[in-house]
């Protein structure tokens, strides 16, 4: 059972995300939360899988309530991720970067709602299709030459492809595709990475690919 926590100051947006959430036999919604405070209430109360968190509310703000999630070890198996009215919110690279595992706008089919929440406990990241490249390029254009990273060098140079590809949007099965592997042999790659590098999911590894210059924008097509 996935165990899924709403945090909306609008109550009609908690109410239709758990009418939605609550008829799937596989999703449990465990509590809800009107502000950024609550939401740290529930989440240590009732440790979510997941916890659906808005961006802008009062009190708290989505963003700060997510690092106080992500930096809390005791709550290290908690996903979260963002809800936005806008694909390009300026705060949702820095919600990745501090630890959230994707973000969605409000306006998400259903379908694509349930998939990201059950993909994200799996350790995937979902996006709404088509912003992370845009996002991550905007951000990285804007940002000044990055610095190798020092952590880059434990990885293999297979690794180094790996976490390039992700960085670039492809999935565990493109990633094989790409390079004639299996795709369990992807997804092991894609790990070991993670764990090497201390990415909490895959999400905070594409920041990592461009905050080290490994996949800059011009490479997106």
């Amino acid at each position: 059972m996935i165990r899924v926590a709403l945090a909306d100051d609008q109550l009609l947006v908690r109410a239709g995300f758990r009418a939605l959430l609550a008829a799937q036999p596989d999703i449990e919604v465990v509590g809800e939360a009107a502000d950024g405070e609550q939401a740290l209430a529930l989440v240590r109360e009732r440790r979510p899988d997941v916890v659906l968190m808005d961006i802008r509310m009062p009190v708290l703000d989505g963003l700060a309530a997510t690092r106080g999630i992500t930096g809390d070890p005791a709550l290290g198996e908690v996903k979260v991720v963002m809800l936005t009215t806008f694909e390009l919110d300026e705060y949702v690279f820095e919600a990745i970067r501090s630890g959230a595992s994707g973000f969605l706008v409000k306006d998400t089919e259903p379908d694509e709602l349930l998939r990201a929440v059950r993909a994200v406990v799996g350790g995937d990241a979902l996006l709404s299709p088509g912003v992370t490249r845009r996002l991550i390029a905007e951000f990285a254009a804007r940002s000044r030459e990055p610095a190798p990273a020092a952590a880059l060098a434990e990885l293999t140079e297979r690794e180094r492809e790996v976490m390039a590809l992700v960085g670039m949007g492809l999935s565990n099965q493109e990633i094989a595709r790409r390079l004639v592997v299996s795709p369990l042999t992807a997804k092991t790659h894609v790990s070991r990475t993670m764990v090497k590098l201390g990415a909490r999911d895959r999400a905070q590894l594409v920041v990592l690919a461009y905050e080290s210059g490994l996949v800059r924008p011009g490479w997106l097509g």
